[in-house]
């Protein structure tokens, strides 16, 4: 998470969305009183307790809007989302990155995984609504960015913020295959229903 106060903005960084290249870019324009909260490449907190106790920088609407100002509240807030077929694939393969078995029984592992409560809680699985909408589920932001579109997303925003652009490097990226290759009809449909929220109000598809 970023909250710049300079340029008036929050970017939600949702897990396997291209969060550390997005960061980069807009990491190089914060102020001196800005605030930035990720602990993957040294970290760094936001100055709100109960915020810097989650532990990481996957920081949701929900979790953030009541330490906020209602001035803070008013910034521009953005993310950047990801079809949930392919960001699961990549997040099971993020999370397998030392196993190299995986990729030999990689379908089987994720339908297991899947059955259970602890993994479906996870930050990195979880679904990306859970970070981005109110208690309603009412979507909470004002700019959504694709990670399909990644650099012409990235290049609207920058306008709209009043920003130059730069070409995105990318970091901490999973090895997998393209996802269809891993889901056959009965882990479809188990991440249909986990993720049919985001099917829905992102507009994604198979």
């Amino acid at each position: 998470m970023i909250v710049s106060h300079a340029h008036r903005f929050i970017f939600f960084a949702v897990p396997k969305t291209a969060t550390h290249s997005i960061r980069q870019v807009l990491r190089q324009y914060k102020g001196d009183d800005d605030w930035e909260q990720q602990m993957l490449f040294g970290e760094q907190v936001l100055p709100i307790s109960s915020i810097a106790d989650i532990g990481h920088g996957h920081v949701s609407y929900q979790e953030i809007a009541p330490v906020l100002s209602p001035e803070q509240l008013g910034y521009l807030k953005l993310a950047f989302v990801r079809n949930p077929f392919d960001r699961f694939v990549s997040a099971c393969a993020f999370l397998n990155r030392g196993n190299s078995q995986f990729s030999d029984r990689a379908t089987e592992w994720m339908k297991v995984a899947l059955t259970r409560s602890q993994f479906r809680q996870r930050v990195l699985i979880r679904p990306q609504t859970h970070q981005l909408c109110k208690a309603n589920g009412q979507l909470a932001m004002d700019f959504i960015g694709r990670y399909e579109t990644l650099q012409s997303s990235l290049d609207t925003l920058m306008t709209k913020l009043g920003l130059p652009s730069a070409k995105l490097d990318v970091r901490n990226a999973s090895k997998h295959g393209h996802y269809q290759d891993y889901l056959d009809s009965d882990l479809r449909e188990q991440l249909s229903e986990f993720y049919a929220q985001d099917l829905s109000l992102f507009d994604y598809q198979f």
